[in-house]
């Protein structure tokens, strides 16, 4: 992430007042994305492999029920997404913040916010 983006500026407002949360799942597809050669422009490998420990260390690691993934209600229309609401159900999330447009449009959702970075820095 690039320091002083609205995504890193997000992060740091995330990380001085709210306790983040992250399961097996969401962090095993954060590094999964990040591999991707997309990324290579923005930020070495190696940078972004110490994001994804940075975001393990600083995170509350909840126990999802991966079967409760499947039984989402109302699901995420790219059904891979479930798993970030899956979490945020199971850890009683107030807000979930997200870039991506198949999270978005759900906002809110059974009582959480779906906000974009530059949403929730305001």
């Amino acid at each position: 992430m690039r320091e002083g983006s609205i995504p890193d500026q997000a992060l740091t407002k995330a990380l001085g007042s709210c306790e983040l949360c992250s399961s097996q799942a969401t962090l095993d597809e954060l590094a999964k994305v990040l591999e991707r050669d997309k990324f290579d422009a923005y930020m070495d490998r190696t940078s972004r492999r110490a994001f994804v420990e940075l975001i393990h260390r600083r995170t509350r690691l909840i126990a999802v029920d991966q079967d409760g993934e499947q039984s989402i209600e109302p699901p995420c229309r790219d059904l891979k997404d479930n798993k970030f609401l899956a979490l945020a159900l199971t850890a009683e999330a107030e807000v979930i913040v997200s870039s991506d447009d198949d999270l978005l449009v759900l906002h809110p959702w059974r009582g959480v916010s779906i906000v974009s970075p530059r949403d929730f820095i305001a």
